[in-house]
C-alpha cells in the first residue's frame, strides 16, 4: 500500500466513492420526505399531528445518539467498520415500511433509519475530512452534503411520483431496497482513513491547544463551537417541521401528491446543489457571516410561508429555503473541524451532530403540539421566529478567525472567555 497523502486530488478515488455512498445514505431519508405523513393519514388513519410526527421524533433521537457515539467509535473500531454497521441497520428499513401493518412498524423502521443515518453519514463525513486535510474541509463538506441532499431530493420526487401513479405502497419502497443494497456493497470497497489522520497529526504544528474540549464546551461554552451547535440544532428543528408538516400544509391547500413531492424535492435539491458553491466559500470567507445570513434567510422564508397559497410561490420559497440551508450546512462541519484540536475532531463532530439531529426530535415534538393546539400556522410562525433568533445568537457570540499567515487578531463579536483561559482552544488551518 502506498504512503497516504492529504488532499482531494491525491485521494479522489476514495473520495468519489464516499460521495456516492453518501448519496445512497441521503436517498434512504428521501423515501419518506413526501409520502410518509400522507401514509399516516390515509392508511393508518392518524389524525393528531403529534402522532403523525412521532416517526420524526424517534428518527431524530436515534440519529442524535448514533451521531454522538459515532464520533467516539470512529477512533476505536475504525471509520470503515462504522460505515458497514450503519448499512446493516439500514437494510431492513424499506422492508419494514413496505410491509408495515401498523404505525408501530413505521416507528421501528425509523429507529433503524436513525441508526443508519447517524453511523453511515457520520463516518463518511469524518473520512472525507481525514482525506483532504486542513485546507479543503469546506469543499469536502460541500461535496459530501451536496451528494446526500441531492439524493434526498431525487428520491423525494421519485417516491412522490410513484405514489401518485401506483399508490403509497409498495412501489416507492422498492427504491429503498436498491439503495440499501448498493450502499452496503459500495462500503465494502472503502479503505479506512486512520493513516491519513496520523499523517495530518505528524504535519500539524506543535502549538498549545488549551484544555481538552468537554461535551458542554462543544455544546455551548466555547463561543464559536457553541454558536455552531445551537444553529445546527435549530436548522434541523425547522427541517423536521418542513419534513413532517409541509406535506400536510400543502395537502390542506389542495395540492396533489406530485405537486407536494415536487415542492419537497426542490428544497433539498437547491440545498444540495448550493453546497457545491457554499462549501468552497467556507474555506475562504468568515464562517460567522455564512452562518448568520443562512439562518436569517431560512427564518424569513418560513415566516413568509404563512402568507402564501399558490403553487409557484411555494416552489420559489422552497428554493430560497434550500439556499439558506446550503449556506450553513457545509459551514457547520468545516467550522467544527477547524475549531477543534485534531485528536478531538471526530468526537467534536459527533457532539455537534448529536445536538444538530436532536433538532429533528425537538422540532417534531414542538411543532406537533403547536399544530394540534393552535394550527399549522402557529407552528410555522414559532419555528420561523426561533430560526431568526438563532441567527442573532451567531451574530452576537461568534468571531471570525484570522488567516494563519496574516498575524491579524480575530474580529470579536462578543465575549470570548472560555474556562480559565482568555480565548478558546483553536486550531487555525
Amino acid at each position: 500500500m502506498k504512503a497516504p497523502q492529504l488532499g482531494l486530488r491525491e485521494n479522489w478515488h476514495q473520495f468519489a466513492l464516499l460521495v456516492l455512498i453518501n448519496a445512497f445514505v441521503g436517498g434512504m431519508v428521501g423515501l419518506e420526505r413526501s409520502i410518509l405523513p400522507r401514509l399516516a393519514e390515509q392508511e393508518f388513519h392518524l389524525v393528531a399531528r403529534s402522532a403523525i410526527l412521532s416517526f420524526i421524533v424517534v428518527f431524530g433521537l436515534t440519529k442524535a445518539v448514533a451521531n454522538y457515539y459515532a464520533g467516539a467509535w470512529a477512533n476505536k473500531i475504525g471509520r470503515k467498520n462504522l460505515l458497514l454497521i450503519g448499512w446493516l441497520f439500514g437494510l431492513p428499513v424499506p422492508l419494514l415500511l413496505l410491509w408495515a401493518p401498523s404505525w408501530g412498524w413505521v416507528i421501528a423502521a425509523n429507529v433503524l433509519l436513525g441508526l443508519n443515518q447517524g453511523l453511515a453519514w457520520s463516518s463518511t463525513v469524518v473520512m472525507k475530512i481525514d482525506l483532504v486535510g486542513p485546507k479543503q474541509r469546506g469543499l469536502a463538506m460541500g461535496l459530501n452534503e451536496s451528494a446526500g441532499y441531492l439524493a434526498v431530493a431525487a428520491t423525494a420526487f421519485a417516491s412522490g411520483w410513484l405514489a401518485t401513479e401506483y399508490g403509497l405502497r409498495p412501489y416507492p419502497f422498492y427504491l429503498g431496497i436498491v439503495l440499501a443494497v448498493l450502499g452496503l456493497l459500495g462500503s465494502l470497497l472503502v479503505r479506512d482513513t486512520r493513516h491519513h489522520v496520523a499523517l495530518e497529526a505528524a504535519q500539524a504544528p506543535t502549538t498549545p491547544t488549551g484544555p481538552p474540549l468537554s461535551f458542554w464546551d462543544v455544546s455551548w461554552r466555547h463561543p464559536n463551537l457553541g454558536s455552531v451547535t445551537q444553529a445546527g440544532l435549530v436548522n434541523n428543528l425547522n427541517d423536521g417541521m418542513v419534513w413532517g408538516l409541509l406535506p400536510l400544509l400543502l395537502a390542506s391547500k389542495g395540492f396533489t401528491l406530485t405537486q407536494i413531492g415536487t415542492v419537497a424535492a426542490v428544497y433539498p435539491a437547491v440545498w444540495g446543489l448550493g453546497q457545491l458553491v457554499t462549501g468552497p466559500l467556507a474555506d475562504k470567507l468568515c464562517k460567522k457571516d455564512l452562518l448568520f445570513w443562512g439562518m436569517l434567510l431560512q427564518g424569513a422564508v418560513l415566516l413568509v410561508m404563512l402568507f402564501t397559497d399558490g403553487y409557484p410561490a411555494f416552489l420559489g420559497l422552497a428554493a430560497l429555503l434550500g439556499a439558506g440551508t446550503a449556506l450553513v450546512y457545509p459551514t457547520f462541519l468545516a467550522a467544527v473541524a477547524e475549531y477543534s484540536p485534531l485528536p478531538q475532531r471526530a468526537h467534536s463532530v459527533g457532539i455537534f451532530r448529536f445536538w444538530r439531529d436532536a433538532g429533528y426530535a425537538i422540532g417534531a415534538l414542538l411543532t406537533g403540539v403547536l399544530a394540534d393546539a393552535f394550527g399549522l400556522g402557529a407552528a410555522l410562525a414559532t419555528i420561523g421566529g426561533l430560526t431568526v433568533l438563532s441567527a442573532l445568537v451567531i451574530w452576537r457570540r461568534m468571531y471570525c478567525l484570522p488567516v494563519a499567515s496574516s498575524g491579524e487578531s480575530p474580529r470579536h463579536c462578543g465575549t470570548h472567555h472560555y474556562g480559565h483561559s482568555v480565548s478558546p482552544p483553536l486550531v487555525i488551518s
